[in-house]
């Protein structure tokens, strides 16, 4: 799992180590996961963007988009569709096949 630093305004980190002592909380890496997830499954749009986004920098694949932002490879080659972006066909290398074939055994 990759590392991120942040910059939390001092208001903030105060709650996030109030909560870490009330329990509520592991650590603060837990405390920030947390939220992060809270807000994609809140906030549709913008999981769906950030996937649209990386798809089309070339970070991630159909499958991996699709997964990010919550519907199937199917959903997600439409909405990249309507957003005007270009669809790569198959795998670059391994580590891009293995990530789609992770996908393909989690759909529902």
């Amino acid at each position: 799992m990759p590392r991120t630093t942040a910059t939390i305004p001092d208001d903030l980190t105060d709650l996030m180590e109030g909560a870490i002592k009330a329990g509520i909380f592991e650590n603060k890496s837990d405390a920030v996961r947390h939220v992060l997830r809270e807000y994609f499954d809140e906030h549709e749009n913008a999981r769906i963007a950030a996937a649209v986004s990386l798809y089309e920098d070339e970070a991630i694949t159909l499958g991996t988009a699709a997964r990010l932002a919550g519907m199937n490879r199917f959903e997600m080659r439409d909405v990249l569709r309507e957003e005007g972006i270009e669809l790569r066909f198959g795998p670059e290398d391994m580590d891009a096949a293995r990530d789609e074939i992770d996908v393909a055994r989690n759909l529902e």
